[in-house]
């Protein structure tokens, strides 16, 4: 199975994220920073949802009118940085129903630990969009991925801000079938497991609280 990379190279994209990747930018210019970007991968990562008909009234005439088909899609957010993302996504796609993964990484194995999982039911009928900000070394964003599936869904996408050649790497590896779509593809991870040059880390950055590193 090949495994698919979107790059939304978008020039509005491109441009807000070099504003998120300053030090300097205030976690209230973050979170709207985020928002904006998520809506335009979000448009991306949907451009190709199946569509049905539906009979309607305009004020002139009687007409056979495009409307999205199947079950309504969800959102998985990984907590915590995933909210940011998923707050525009749910403005794009206000009737999605939404899950969330909680993880966090080991400092030691740098491997993800789970301690919170909340999904709608009937996720084999649905098509899944998780959102992470950052994909670094990809163990936090396999995890949540594998626990999904196990949740029953079968038609998943994966979209973050930015992704690291090694994130890449194991998604390919544990889940090639599902696609990623990401605004900027960096140089690499250091050793400690954080996307160079990145931003920050996404979390604290969002949510205004400790200054460090990226983690995923």
């Amino acid at each position: 199975m090949t495994h698919i990379v979107h790059l939304i190279d978008h020039p509005l994209i491109q441009h807000k994220l070099t504003l998120m990747r300053q030090k300097n930018t205030a976690a209230a210019e973050f979170r709207r920073l985020l928002k904006e970007i998520s809506l335009l991968l979000g448009y991306e990562a949907t451009r190709d949802l199946s569509m049905t008909t539906k009979e309607i009234d305009t004020p002139l005439e009687h007409m056979d009118a495009p409307i999205l088909a199947g079950k309504k899609m969800c959102f998985f957010s990984i907590l915590r940085a995933g909210e940011g993302l998923l707050s525009g996504m749910s403005e794009l796609v206000p009737s999605a129903r939404i899950g969330h993964v909680g993880l966090y990484r080991d400092p030691k194995t740098l491997e993800a630990v789970e301690y919170y999982f909340k999904a709608p039911s009937d996720l084999a009928n649905r098509l899944c969009i998780v959102v992470d900000p950052m994909l670094a070394t990809g163990h936090s964003a396999s995890a949540a991925l594998t626990r999904i599936k196990e949740a029953g869904a079968v038609n998943i996408r994966f979209i973050c801000l930015l992704a690291a050649p090694d994130g890449i790497a194991t998604l390919k590896e544990e889940h090639p079938d599902v696609p990623i779509y990401t605004g900027a593809l960096d140089r690499e991870c250091n050793e400690k497991g954080y996307i160079l040059p990145g931003l920050g880390d996404a979390g604290d950055r969002l949510f205004g609280t400790r200054s460090g590193t990226i983690k995923d």
